[in-house]
């Protein structure tokens, strides 16, 4: 659960008001449900942080060495179940093991709790769970506990699932937002867009000269490289909901400063770009389940982006733009005719149950 600490003018109608879809869409509605309604009922040191997954001290009453550990957990909902590079079981693994490790942290145990609606074919649910097995092998994560709930036939959509991860910091690394600093450069670990285009694809029947596959993966070996040889790096995030503006946009407001892009230097592939332009989507925008963003000294970029280049997982990194003092927050993009636009929190739905 993360929002943006800015305040919004707007407030929620928690009378008259209802949910709708723009509520789980990664964007401004999003950000004002999770800030004036959980984050005021809940409300606590750990979970006011507002980042992916929260960091906790282990209490030492019982004479334990003290250290943190990092808990996070997301919901999947995503439709169709099965697509090209994945489905819903390895998703809930990789988005839960990288709401860990972009903390910082190794990537431990998962809880898995399944939804499940009458009539679903058992011969799905074993192929969504043993690829749920083998994305945790991969991970190095072990399922440690779980729940089933079965609800009648009409009132679910085959299934839901829910993925809890527990993971530890390394002592004395604390990535925050707090930590960013104006003239830091901001990276990618590879193309944006795929995961939401081949979602958007499947479900337009859209074909291409190339298959566009979601790029879900769990991104810990990348990440464990990266912290052990540059552990200044000032955050992390993983691009989901809402894509790379969403997360800028939530970076800025609780860093309180700006960022600018530089269209050029962001990696889209050629057949996404496409597939956007065809329906009509900004990749910014789109979702992504296997790329990270990181913020670094300017000093490490270089370094950075080398050592993301010698790892599969960030064979296409590279730096798309650098922080710089502003009040207001804004995500601003560098367009390659010379132009300046803004980059916003996206309004609405653009993409719906994508993940």
């Amino acid at each position: 659960m993360s929002a943006n600490k800015r305040k919004y003018t707007q407030s929620l109608d928690l009378v008259q008001g209802k949910v709708e879809m723009a509520h789980g869409a990664g964007g401004k509605a999003m950000a004002q449900l999770i800030e004036q309604l959980f984050i005021r009922a809940f409300d606590n040191p750990a979970l006011n942080v507002q980042s992916d997954q929260a960091m906790l001290a282990l209490p030492d009453t019982a004479g334990l060495a003290s250290g943190k550990i990092v808990m996070a957990t997301d919901s999947h909902v995503i439709s169709p179940l099965f697509f090209p590079g994945g489905d819903i079981g390895s998703l809930s693994v990789h988005g839960t093991v990288n709401d860990v490790v972009m903390s910082g942290a190794k990537a431990l145990y998962l809880s898995v709790g399944f939804i499940l609606e009458e009539g679903f074919p058992l011969a799905d649910l074993k192929r969504i769970v043993d690829s749920m097995a083998f994305a945790a092998r991969e991970a190095g994560v072990a399922i440690v506990t779980g729940d089933t709930k079965v609800v009648e036939k009409g009132n679910g959509d085959g299934v839901f699932i829910n993925t809890t991860g527990i993971g530890v910091l390394p002592e004395g690394l604390e990535l925050s937002t707090d930590q960013v600093r104006v003239g830091d450069k901001v990276l990618v670990s590879g193309s944006l867009g795929d995961h939401g285009v081949a979602i958007m694809s499947l479900r337009e029947n859209l074909t291409f000269e190339t298959t566009i596959e979601s790029d879900s993966q769990s991104l810990d070996q990348l990440v464990a490289r990266m912290i052990d040889r540059i552990p200044d790096i000032r955050c992390m995030r993983d691009p989901t909901r809402g894509g790379l503006a969403a997360t800028l946009n939530e970076i800025a407001g609780q860093a309180d400063v700006g960022i600018q892009l530089q269209e050029e230097a962001i990696p889209v592939k050629p057949q996404v770009r496409a597939a956007c332009e065809f329906l009509g989507l900004d990749p910014l925008y789109v979702a992504n389940e296997g790329k990270l963003i990181v913020i670094c000294p300017k000093q490490r970029a270089d370094e950075l982006l080398a050592l993301m280049h010698d790892h599969p997982q960030g064979a296409d990194a590279a730096i798309i733009g650098e922080v710089f003092e502003d009040p207001n927050h804004f995500v601003q993009l560098k367009t390659s005719f010379g132009g300046m636009r803004m980059v916003d929190w996206i309004s609405g739905e653009q993409l719906p149950r994508i993940c």
